[in-house]
C-alpha cells in the first residue's frame, strides 16, 4: 500500500475568499519575515485600467469621431467605440471584478499606492488593461496616436508616484520610423519598458507579421538601439474553440501559457543572433514553464538542426540566461525548479488588481520565495532583478 506524500499548504485564497475588490492588504508592519531589512518590495507585474476618456479629450477636433471612447458601466472601465465596448465577453466580466479598487484605476494614484503599501508592496510596474483591445486598431496612424496618449498619460502618473509606479508604454512596431519615434518619445517620457504583442497582427496587404523575418528586421533594430527591454505579456490567446462552462477560467487556462512560439522565434529565428543586446521580459506566465521550453528547444535543435536555414550562433541556454527574465505570482514548482531556471532571472509579482493576485495575501506568497531561496536570493527575485531589467539599478 502506498502512502501519499503530504500536501503543501495551499497558497491560494481560501475558498470563498472572493475576487480583489473583497481581499485587504494586511502585511506586518515590520516587513516580512526573512527579508534583510529596508528591502523594497518591487511588484514586477501590476495593472492598471484608464479612467478617464483621454482619447476623445486629446484627439484633435477633426479626428474625434474616429476616437476610442473610455466609460465606466456596470464596474469596469470599457474602451470601444459607439457605445459597444471591445471589451465585452469574457474579459468584460473579469475586469467587472476587481476594477471598484480604489487604486484600481488610474484617477487615484494615491488610493493606489496606499493599497499596495498596506499589502506589503513599495514600487510596482503596471501593465494596461482595457486598453489592450487597442492594439489592433484598424488604422494605424491613429493606432499610433492612441499609443502616444496612452504613454504621455501613464508617465504623468508614474510622475506623480514619486517612485512608486512604473508604468508599460506602447510603441508602433509596424513601420521602422514609427518604432524609432514613438521608442523616442516614450524615453523621454521617462517610461523604461514597452509591451510587444504576442500577435503583431497583418499589414495593409493582409499578410501577417512574421516577427522573425527580415522584413521586421529594420524594427528590431530600432528598438536595439533604443536600449529598452521588451515586455511580452499574456492575455492575447483566447480558446480556439467555445466552452459552454466556465468559459471564463477554461480562457484563462490557454492564455497563462502563451509563450512558447515567441520564444521559439526569439531563439530559433535568429532575433537575438542579430540583436544580442535585446533584453526580454516575460510576464504572468510564471516560470514553471522555463525548463520544459529549454529542454524541448535543445531536443528540437538536435533533432532538426540538418533543416535549419539560420544556424544558432549559441547554445540554447545562453538565449535564456542572457536575454530572458520572467515574472510569477505564485509557483510553487518553478520555485522548486529555480536552479535549472536562475535565480537572476526571475522576478515576483502581486498582479494587482487582477482576480489571480495575490492581493490579501502577498505576505504568505512572499514567505514561499524566503524559503525556497534563502534571503538574499529573495531579495534579487522580489526586488532588485526587476529594477536591473528596467534600468534603475545597473545590470
Amino acid at each position: 500500500m502506498t502512502t501519499a506524500a503530504p500536501k503543501s499548504p495551499s497558497l491560494y485564497p481560501p475558498q470563498g475568499f472572493g475576487a480583489p475588490k473583497d481581499r485587504r492588504g494586511h502585511a506586518a508592519k515590520d516587513g516580512l519575515a526573512g527579508l534583510p531589512e529596508g528591502t523594497e518590495i518591487f511588484s514586477a507585474d501590476n495593472h492598471i485600467s484608464v479612467a478617464d476618456d483621454i482619447f476623445y479629450e486629446r484627439f484633435p477636433e477633426e479626428l474625434k469621431g474616429a476616437a476610442p471612447r473610455i466609460w465606466y458601466e456596470d464596474g469596469a472601465y470599457m474602451v470601444g467605440m459607439k457605445g459597444k465596448a471591445w471589451t465585452g465577453g469574457d474579459f468584460g466580466r473579469v475586469l467587472m471584478q476587481y476594477d471598484d479598487l480604489a487604486g484600481a484605476a488610474s484617477n487615484n494614484i494615491e488610493a493606489r499606492i496606499r493599497e499596495l503599501k498596506e499589502d506589503g508592496i513599495d514600487k510596482e510596474l503596471a501593465f494596461p488593461n482595457a486598453v489592450l483591445a487597442l492594439f489592433h486598431y484598424p488604422d494605424k496612424s491613429l493606432r499610433e496616436r492612441v499609443f502616444r496618449i496612452y504613454n504621455e498619460h501613464i508617465a504623468d502618473l508614474q510622475e506623480r508616484s514619486n517612485g512608486h509606479f512604473y508604468g508599460v508604454g506602447l510603441i508602433n512596431w509596424w513601420d521602422p520610423k514609427g518604432t524609432r519615434s514613438t521608442l523616442a518619445e516614450l524615453k523621454a517620457l521617462g517610461l523604461k519598458t514597452f509591451l510587444l504583442p504576442l500577435n503583431p497582427g497583418k499589414d495593409d496587404d493582409g499578410n501577417i507579421y512574421d516577427y522573425g523575418g527580415a522584413a521586421l528586421d529594420a524594427v528590431w533594430d530600432e528598438i536595439e538601439d533604443a536600449g529598452l527591454p521588451v515586455s511580452h505579456h499574456i492575455g492575447e490567446t483566447p480558446p480556439k474553440t467555445p466552452c459552454e462552462n466556465n468559459s471564463v477560467v477554461v480562457g484563462m487556462m490557454v492564455n497563462v501559457d502563451s509563450f512558447r512560439e515567441q520564444f521559439a522565434k526569439y531563439l530559433f529565428s535568429g532575433i537575438l543572433d542579430r540583436h544580442p543586446k535585446l533584453k526580454i521580459g516575460w510576464f504572468e506566465g510564471g516560470i514553471a514553464w522555463v525548463p520544459t521550453a529549454l529542454q524541448d528547444g535543445e531536443h528540437m535543435l538536435a533533432s532538426y538542426r540538418h533543416m535549419f536555414n539560420h544556424e544558432l550562433q549559441h547554445e540554447i541556454r545562453h538565449y535564456w540566461d542572457n536575454h530572458m527574465s520572467a515574472s510569477f505570482m505564485v509557483d510553487p514548482l518553478g520555485l522548486r525548479l529555480i536552479d535549472d531556471i536562475g535565480v537572476d532571472n526571475v522576478m515576483w509579482s502581486s498582479d494587482y488588481p487582477h482576480n489571480e493576485s495575490t492581493f490579501g495575501y502577498s505576505e504568505k506568497s512572499l514567505a514561499t520565495v524566503v524559503d525556497a531561496v534563502g534571503p538574499e536570493n529573495a531579495t534579487k527575485i522580489v526586488s532588485t532583478n526587476i529594477q536591473k531589467f528596467l534600468g534603475l539599478l545597473p545590470a
